[in-house]
């Protein structure tokens, strides 16, 4: 092997603003596009258990759907198919802030709440129906029990699924680059295009990204600690 490795790559010219700039785009990417995702996959999660068949139908037919479409697919609808849908004025404004970011951010989004709905939805059928009953029994309504009681109680049950399941959406994130965003895959294929370090650039990118994850389970790790119910556990995920 005649191949020499030059580490200085990384730190010198704008390599480092680079990189760093990639690892903060990836961050805001994904920490967007989480909120958006528990958001519905919380809503979604708790509707595909409730017994009124057309909102179960509903949610069925969004986890469904988007579990069955590639993120790529998806990814592109977003940047080039709704955008001619919007008003000019609209259009004009988010092409003026990063469309291409906006995009990215509501694709994967929307389709890791598919995915994380399926989590939230094992969570609440872990629960024992008692506890239900029992929200009933004092009062509350259907959408109280769900609010103050049963979701809730979900929430701290699916943490180690809903880790896997965030780590997933951090990593998918890279996929934006197809469109162009700025993350942190595509900085480090731009440093590789300016340099010509193809190992040095992409061996970066590999470590940041085992660096943000290994260091998100870990801090995880410790939530499901605290959070930890006795005696109740989630089935699957």
């Amino acid at each position: 092997m005649n191949y020499t490795f030059k580490w200085s790559v990384l730190w010198s010219g704008q390599s480092a603003s680079w990189l760093l700039q990639g690892v903060l785009t990836t961050l805001e990417l994904s920490v967007l596009a989480w909120l958006l995702a528990v958001f519905l996959g919380i809503l979604s999660g708790a509707l595909r258990t409730v017994t009124f068949a057309p909102l179960r139908a509903a949610a069925v037919f969004y986890v469904e759907f988007f579990r069955n479409v590639p993120l790529l697919v998806w990814m592109f609808f977003w940047y080039f198919g709704v955008p001619p849908l919007l008003p000019l004025a609209i259009r004009e404004w988010l092409f003026d802030h990063g469309a291409e970011f906006w995009a990215g951010m509501f694709a994967l989004g929307v389709y890791h709440g598919a995915r994380m709905s399926e989590v939230i939805r094992s969570g609440i059928q872990s629960i024992p129906k008692t506890q239900f009953e029992a929200a009933v029994a004092i009062g509350l309504t259907t959408f109280q029990a769900y609010r103050l009681v049963i979701v809730p109680i979900a929430l701290r049950l699916i943490v180690p699924p809903a880790t896997s399941e965030s780590l997933n959406l951090l990593k998918n994130s890279s996929v934006a680059l197809t469109i162009s965003v700025a993350e942190l895959t595509f900085q480090t294929r731009q440093i590789e295009t300016y340099t010509a370090r193809a190992i040095e650039a992409l061996t970066a990118g590999t470590v940041i990204y085992l660096v943000l994850c290994v260091g998100i389970a870990t801090v995880m790790a410790r939530v499901e600690r605290h959070l930890a119910i006795p005696g109740l556990i989630t089935r699957g995920g």
